[in-house]
């Protein structure tokens, strides 16, 4: 009796570490999904910055903070974003949570290659509009994948979630109240250009908006209990 017991409690935890981590193709595969996600997104800070221009959200705080003080973006990209994970575990679940936090780390990690780059200027109205349109496809996928960059993005697919709110709109609320506040920090006609990107990139979510409410990305704590492996294990035992 131990003995099974005791076999069971084994194959159940060995089920689990295999369930999780590798016999769900998903695991893997989101996980590139992510890196892909998040590396497009990095391409269009990138196009941003060497356009000297704003973007919305944490992101937008962020490049407002990188002018003044003359810091990595991928510093104060990581640490404004700590108090909206502690949302996201509550009203997302920690699913979520943790493909936002990989998706974050892997913004601010490829993000921060720029300082390798040499130095070179991309004029306002191109950067303006090739950065929305990059960003936008890039945090669409990252939504459609069950990831967020944080910030205003987790309470855009919140509020889409729970009252069926539109998360391009949401977010172009967000982005612009950003932009208006770091608008010294670029002047008032790169401040244009910038509404002119968060223009692009929030239409490019409206547009995905349907596969962000049929991606069902988000599972809570309490949902993720009903999984057990103790089916699997007795029809392992058994066999």
């Amino acid at each position: 009796m131990l003995h099974t017991l005791f076999s069971n409690s084994v194959l159940s935890l060995y089920y689990s570490f295999l369930k999780y981590f590798l016999l769900e193709e998903s695991t893997l595969s989101k996980l590139l999904k992510i890196l892909f996600g998040s590396f497009v997104v990095a391409l269009g800070v990138i196009i941003l910055q060497h356009s000297d221009l704003l973007t919305g959200g944490t992101a937008g705080l962020s490049l407002g903070l990188m002018y003044i003080f003359n810091m990595p973006f991928s510093l104060f990209f990581f640490i404004i974003n700590i108090p909206f994970y502690i949302f996201s575990f509550i009203t997302m679940g920690w699913r979520f949570t943790v493909s936002t936090i990989l998706a974050v780390s892997f913004l601010s990690l490829m993000t921060s290659i720029d300082i390798f780059l040499p130095h070179f200027v991309i004029p306002s109205l191109l950067g303006a509009t090739l950065g929305g349109v990059v960003i936008g496809l890039g945090v669409s996928y990252l939504f459609i994948t069950g990831a967020s960059l944080g910030g205003a993005h987790i309470l855009a697919l919140f509020l889409q979630k729970k009252f069926n709110f539109n998360p391009g709109k949401v977010s172009f609320s967000f982005d612009f109240s950003v932009i208006l506040i770091s608008l010294f920090t670029v002047g008032i006609i790169n401040g244009m250009y910038s509404i002119l990107s968060i223009v692009i990139l929030s239409s490019i979510l409206s547009y995905f908006k349907g596969n962000f409410a049929t991606a069902s990305p988000n599972k809570t704590m309490k949902e993720s209990k009903t999984y057990s492996p103790t089916a699997k294990v007795s029809f392992v035992a058994n066999s």
